[in-house]
C-alpha cells in the first residue's frame, strides 16, 4: 500500500512561491511585492492565505512590512536570515553545550585562516587594544570576570567579521553568543583558564599579524579546542548554569 505525502498547506503554497520568485530574480531585495488581491490570484490562494505566509517570512527576515506602504523584500542580509538558528541553538539541551562549542571550533578556526588574508592594519590594531585592555582586567583584584569575556567576545568578532564572509560570520555569532554562560563559568572555577585564553589570544593575534593563515587555524584550533574539552568534561557542572 502506497503513503500519499501530504498536501502542501496554503501558506506553505506561499511560501514557496514568494521564495521563487526572489530566486528566479522576479523579486530582488528591497522589491514591493504586488498587491495583495493580484498576489494571491497569482499564487493561487486566498488572501488569509496569503496573508499568513507573508507573516512566516516577515519573522524569518525575508519580507518586510511598511505601515501604510506595503510589504518589501528585505536586504536579505545573512546576519538577518540566519537569526533563526539563535532561536533553535537556544533550545539545545544544556548537556550539549560541548557540541555547540565543537561546531563552534570548526567554524572560527576556518574563519580565523580566511581573516589571516583579509584583516588590515586598522583591524589589527583594533584587536591589539582589544587584548591589551583584557591584559589590564586580568591584573586587577578582583578580577571582573564578566568585563574579561566581553572582551573575550569582542576580539572573536572582529577577527569573524574580517574574514569577510558575512554568512560565516552570521553562523559564529549565533553560536558563540549562545556559549557565553558556560564559557564564562570556566573562566571563574577553571584555574588560570583566564590568563590562558589571553595567551592563547595573544598567539592567534601573532598569526594573523604575519598573515599566516595556517598558523593562524592550529592557533584557534588549539584555543578552541582547549574550551570544548573543558566543557565536556565538567557537563553536568556546566549544565547547571545554562
Amino acid at each position: 500500500m502506497t503513503t500519499r505525502e501530504p498536501r502542501a498547506s496554503q501558506s506553505d503554497i506561499v511560501v514557496e512561491g514568494i521564495k521563487h520568485m526572489i530566486i528566479s530574480g522576479a523579486l530582488t531585495a528591497g522589491s514591493r511585492l504586488p498587491v495583495e488581491k493580484d498576489l494571491a490570484a497569482q499564487l493561487g490562494v486566498s488572501r488569509s492565505s496569503l496573508r499568513e505566509g507573508v507573516r512566516a517570512l516577515v519573522i524569518t527576515g525575508v519580507l518586510e512590512t511598511r505601515q501604510g506602504d506595503g510589504t518589501y523584500v528585505t536586504a536579505l542580509d545573512p546576519g538577518m536570515l540566519l537569526s533563526p538558528i539563535g532561536f533553535l541553538v537556544d533550545l539545545h539541551r544544556p548537556e550539549n553545550v560541548a557540541d555547540l562549542q565543537a561546531v563552534r571550533r570548526v567554524l572560527e578556526t576556518e574563519a580565523v585562516g580566511r581573516a589571516a588574508l583579509r584583516i588590515t592594519d586598522e583591524e589589527l590594531d583594533r584587536a591589539e587594544q582589544i587584548l591589551a585592555s583584557m591584559e589590564l582586567l586580568l591584573q586587577a583584584e578582583p578580577i571582573d570576570h564578566e568585563a574579561v569575556m566581553n572582551a573575550d567576545i569582542t576580539f572573536h568578532r572582529l577577527i569573524a567579521a574580517a574574514s569577510r564572509n558575512t554568512t560565516l560570520e552570521a553562523l559564529i555569532e549565533a553560536l558563540a553568543s549562545r556559549t557565553v554562560r558556560a564559557r564564562l563559568w570556566r573562566a571563574i572555577n577553571a584555574e588560570r583558564a583566564e590568563f590562558d585564553t589571553h595567551k592563547e589570544h595573544r598567539t592567534i593575534l601573532q598569526a594573523l599579524k604575519a598573515r599566516d593563515p595556517d598558523a593562524a587555524r592550529l592557533r584557534m584550533g588549539v584555543h578552541l579546542l582547549a574550551v570544548e574539552q573543558y566543557l565536556s568534561a565538567n557537563q553536568d557542572s556546566v549544565a547547571l548554569v545554562q
